[in-house]
């Protein structure tokens, strides 16, 4: 028999045998349990899921003999068949090569012939986003109302290309990355079947290298024994690779923590001149900073696969951040990660970031400021000018409900020109004596007291005539000005003296 690789010879078989998709093995072994099986299936997930395994799964449980059953024989025949693809009631089709119109066609002339062996005739799909919109019109009608003896099974990488009247037809699952505990753990189990001495640090790696993909990880075991033989360690997966270990990133995060721009600086050239991906370091980074975040906000957190004498040093360096310092440190590094992409000379988008990140760390900012006021609020030093005073106490009744605030002369108040004036006293009429020549009109006036004078710039109060412009009223002098109630609050006079800042107008 030909050589098989990892990938191939270790495919899951039966549904106790899918990692990672209890979510989705749970749903389908009670649907074919309570006989509740729907028409069209739809799997979704990122590439080395298990996307194609559980659909093939999910064929042998329909028409295994006496099914459907979840716990079926996988050695039996028909079984096998599927399982290598020569059944002729489960036909896969490859969405990318068969996306026409012509090719929809073909599939609905031979949805009407009933199955040869099974129970069911099932079409499994693969990369069902590839097909054009026209051939998933053709094959709307039939999807809807398929004959009972049809199942649709369908897998995708990006359900978002696919039309919203095929996805209302189907039950879709969402298959998950593989956590890389979990990758990790089924290599060292193949390992140990292969007769390999795989080290539990290389594991590690390579269940980090490989980003949730289990295809991934067992394709990266089948080229370490190649390159190794039958001893793997964790230096062989960073040289082949080109990863970076753990040791090593946690090493750049304290340069950073210490905010020591040389020292981090001088790790990034050494990676980069022994040949490791930077885009990987930088994303090693960011998982790590996200676990400080976590750590800060969950203490029962763990620290991301970096051993514990180190993540023990870290926390301890990262104690006089507070959570969103570290936030905007990781903000920094998400922007340079977007822009390492495309960009050609990596390790200067790197370097950038990491001055960047560091600044970052180093600034003050305002809720510093304030933290520090409000801790020292109740020490508050007597300034040397002796401007501020403590007030002396006073009974609780007596304390004002507001900041007293120095008082101003009100300005005199302005008096309008044709503001009529206050009535005159009373004024007895006086006989005029028989000799005397003055008038009735000078005799009142005579008689009136010397307390009742009238401005001789005010007009008489029965005439209502403008004032000549000579007579106007004098401008009222400005106030003087009000001393700001928020400069001389004692706290912030106690903050200029703390900072030995100063007012500027």
């Amino acid at each position: 028999m030909s050589y098989q690789v990892f990938a191939r010879k270790y495919r899951p078989k039966t549904f106790d045998d899918v990692l990672g998709q209890d979510h989705v093995v749970r749903t389908l072994r009670n649907a074919i349990a309570q006989k509740r099986l729907a028409h069209a299936y739809l799997f979704v997930g990122p590439r080395g899921t298990g996307k194609t395994s559980t659909a093939r799964i999910l064929a042998k449980a329909l028409n295994c003999t006496a099914g459907p059953k979840a716990d079926f024989d996988p050695d039996e025949d028909v079984c096998i068949e599927i399982a290598e693809g020569r059944s002729l009631d489960v036909l896969e089709i490859d969405g990318a090569s068969n996306n026409g119109v012509e090719q929809v066609r073909d599939l609905r002339e031979s949805v009407r012939f009933a199955p040869a062996r099974g129970q069911f005739k099932i079409f499994y799909i693969d990369e069902v986003h590839m097909l054009s919109n026209a051939a998933f019109n053709a094959l709307l009608k039939t999807l809807e109302e398929p004959p009972p003896h049809v199942k649709f099974i369908f897998a995708t990488t990006e359900a978002n290309k696919i039309l919203p009247t095929i996805l209302s037809r189907c039950q879709r699952f969402d298959l998950r990355p593989i956590p890389t505990e979990t990758i990790a753990k089924h290599l060292l189990h193949i390992a140990k079947l292969e007769g390999i001495a795989l080290e539990d640090t290389a594991a590690w790696a390579i269940a980090k290298g490989a980003d949730g993909g289990m295809r991934d990880a067992q394709s990266m075991l089948d080229q370490l024994v190649s390159f190794c033989g039958d001893s793997i360690n964790e230096a062989n997966v960073l040289d082949v690779f080109g990863f970076t270990s753990r040791e090593k990133v946690a090493s750049l995060t304290q340069t950073l923590l210490a905010r020591d721009n040389p020292a981090a600086l001088s790790l990034i050239q050494k990676e980069a001149e022994s040949g490791r991906e930077l885009s990987q370091l930088l994303g090693e980074l960011i998982g790590c900073l996200r676990a400080l975040l976590v750590a800060k906000l969950d203490p029962s957190a763990d620290g991301e696969g970096i051993p514990a004498h180190l993540w023990t040093t870290l926390l301890a360096s990262a104690d006089e951040y507070p959570p969103d310092r570290i936030l905007a440190a990781i903000d920094v590094f998400a922007e340079t990660e977007g822009r390492m992409k495309w960009a050609t000379n990596k390790r200067l988008h790197f370097e950038l970031g990491v001055i960047k990140a560091i600044q970052s760390l180093s600034e003050v900012r305002i809720t510093d400021v304030i933290k520090a006021l409000t801790r020292g609020a109740d020490f508050i030093p007597s300034p040397s000018d002796g401007r501020l005073q403590a007030p002396s106490p006073t009974p609780a009744a007596e304390q004002p409900s507001l900041p007293i605030i120095a008082e101003t002369p009100a300005p005199e108040p302005i008096v309008a020109a044709i503001e009529p004036v206050a009535a005159a006293p009373e004024l007895k009429p006086t006989p005029r004596p028989a000799d005397s020549g003055k008038s009735s009109f000078e005799s009142l006036i005579d008689a009136a007291p010397e307390t009742s004078e009238i401005p001789a710039t005010e007009p008489p109060p029965w005439k209502n005539e403008k004032p000549a412009e000579e007579t106007k009223a004098p401008a009222p002098t400005p106030p003087p000005p009000v001393e700001d109630a928020f400069h001389s609050d004692p706290l912030i006079q106690a903050a200029l003296v703390k900072f030995e800042g100063k007012v500027l107008n």
